[in-house]
């Protein structure tokens, strides 16, 4: 599926990618309901109804993955609600052993994600991720999501790199159409992002639902 000879660098997603997206779907469609029902006497569902078309709201905004946002617009501490069920947070099966396989091959690492500041240190500090990666961009500290199409020159300045020869993957597939405007020439799906739900069926880009179905090929 990749020409690893062709690839200088590799481009990855965090949440849904590297890491089990099952933590952020529990996060906020039944824990941030759960506390926000908790601090105005409502019921879980009546909750679930009144936060569901907020989210929706700010989907593929820099908002919407944005942890002092959602704090202000609930009057919630987002930040420490995680840490009260960061036992849900976990690498996906093979991401370790891909990332350390790239090392040797010589491939610059670049995690690029959407998550808050907030987020990626408390992964970061949860999972054996951190020190994988040649450097870390985050849309907030760019001013945009990956689903813009200013993210791309924006990341272009920070971290050079050639569109023929750099690998992308993520689970978004809003932000993989974003990046093939850009002009990538490699990039791929996951479709398993969440680990309890049924897996994705294969759409417009070439996918993988593990990361061992790439380790056999390098």
């Amino acid at each position: 599926m990749i020409d690893w000879n062709a690839i200088d660098s590799v481009f990855l997603d965090m949440d849904g990618t590297l890491l089990d997206l099952h933590f952020d779907n529990h996060f906020w469609l039944e824990h941030v309901p759960l506390r926000y029902a908790e601090a105005r006497g409502l019921s879980h569902e009546q909750a679930k109804a009144e936060l569901l078309p907020l989210y929706q709201s700010r989907e593929g905004t820099l908002e919407w993955y944005c942890v002092d946002h959602w704090s202000r617009a609930l009057g919630l501490d987002i930040a420490l609600l995680k840490e009260e069920v960061d036992h849900l947070i976990t690498v996906h099966p093979h991401v370790i052993d891909f990332l350390e396989k790239l090392a040797t091959l010589g491939k610059r690492r670049v995690l690029v994600t959407n998550a808050h500041q907030k987020s990626i240190a408390l992964k970061m500090g949860k999972t054996p991720l951190c020190g994988h990666f040649e450097r870390v961009l985050c849309s907030h500290d760019l001013g945009v999501p990956k689903e813009s199409r200013d993210f791309w020159p924006r990341v272009h300045v920070l971290e050079p790199f050639d569109r023929d020869r750099t690998l992308f993957v993520d689970d978004n597939t809003e932000v993989l159409r974003t990046a093939k405007d850009y002009g990538f020439r490699w990039l791929l799906a996951v479709l398993e992002p969440d680990s309890k739900a049924p897996p994705r069926a294969p759409g417009e880009f070439p996918a993988i639902r593990h990361f061992a179905e790439l380790l056999t090929g390098m």
